[in-house]
């Protein structure tokens, strides 16, 4: 298909196994390099891998410590578990931390974790939240989606009385410095979550992998916005891809693909921990280096 876009690259440090002093390394050092665009982590409270009674960091809080400490990057949370915590709350976090980084807040958000995951069940349990079944959390995100929104964008309080969320006298100030409000980033591949992303996304993200899936999940976002009347295009598309530092070439590889099947935004998973100078690697070995750079983008 033709390119009219050029690939955005980014990176992801979760925020796990890790020290706060490692990723904030990590993030200082891509806050200097153009090619590195946008920065993310991710959203859990227990360990999905390696040791699980090891550190874990919580995805906003430390967000709003490096939205502080760096000046340039795109940032965000990929994805934020809509099942953690209360929209309206949310909508606050969000806010907070766009107007700390001064408006360079993309704002990721999912279902949460799926229940036929124990290590990432466990965490709903040991911090007393309930974990409800898969329709009511598609629900909910639809209606997390509508009230922070609306919280980000108006100007007297309101009432919202849905199937999942309620809130009475709801306002949100400060607003976000973005206007009309943050990128609204949406996660997950189900047939449930994409009609979500087709009615509220601005940006949609999928785990790379199996491309033919991809694409095809892809196809179907495609399908749900021609339903609804919007320009499936306004969708912009995103692939998180793992870096593999012993052999860049499969992740060039993936990269290719993904640019290949639409795929602009690219989130690049550093696995920790993190070899000195990453951030440079990743420019010179796998962005520089890849075979997009051959084409011409607008």
């Amino acid at each position: 298909m033709p390119h009219t876009t050029r690939p955005r690259f980014g990176i992801m440090t979760a925020p796990s196994q890790v020290g706060y002093r490692d990723v904030l390394q990590v993030w200082q050092e891509a806050d200097t390099i153009p090619e590195i665009e946008h920065a993310w982590l991710f959203d859990h409270l227990l360990p999905i891998f390696g040791d699980p009674n090891g550190p874990i960091y919580e995805g906003w809080t430390l967000l709003s410590a490096l939205a502080a400490q760096t000046r340039r990057l795109r940032l965000g949370v990929m994805v934020t578990s809509n099942r953690i915590r209360p929209p309206a709350l949310l909508a606050k976090i969000a806010a907070t931390v766009d107007v700390i980084s001064g408006g360079r807040l993309d704002f990721g958000i999912g279902v949460g974790s799926r229940p036929d995951w124990p290590l990432a069940r466990r965490e709903y349990e040991a911090h007393g939240l309930p974990f409800h079944d898969t329709a009511h959390a598609v629900g909910s995100l639809a209606e997390a989606c509508t009230v922070i929104r609306r919280l980000w964008t108006e100007t007297k309080p309101f009432d919202f009385h849905g199937t999942c969320v309620q809130v009475t006298g709801a306002y949100g100030n400060p607003k976000p410095v973005q206007r009309p409000h943050p990128p609204i980033l949406i996660g997950g591949r189900s047939s449930a979550t994409l009609r979500v992303a087709a009615q509220h996304a601005d940006l949609w993200n999928i785990p790379g992998g199996d491309i033919a899936d991809v694409v095809s999940r892809s196809a179907l976002l495609d399908r749900y916005c021609t339903e609804i009347g919007r320009d499936a295009a306004s969708i912009v598309r995103s692939i998180h891809l793992p870096v593999s530092y012993d052999q860049p070439d499969i992740t060039r590889d993936a990269i290719g693909e993904a640019i290949d099947a639409g795929f602009t935004h690219i989130v690049l998973g550093l696995p920790a921990p993190y070899p000195a100078g990453v951030a440079r690697w990743v420019t010179d070995e796998l962005i520089t280096k890849n075979r997009w750079k051959e084409r011409s983008f607008s």
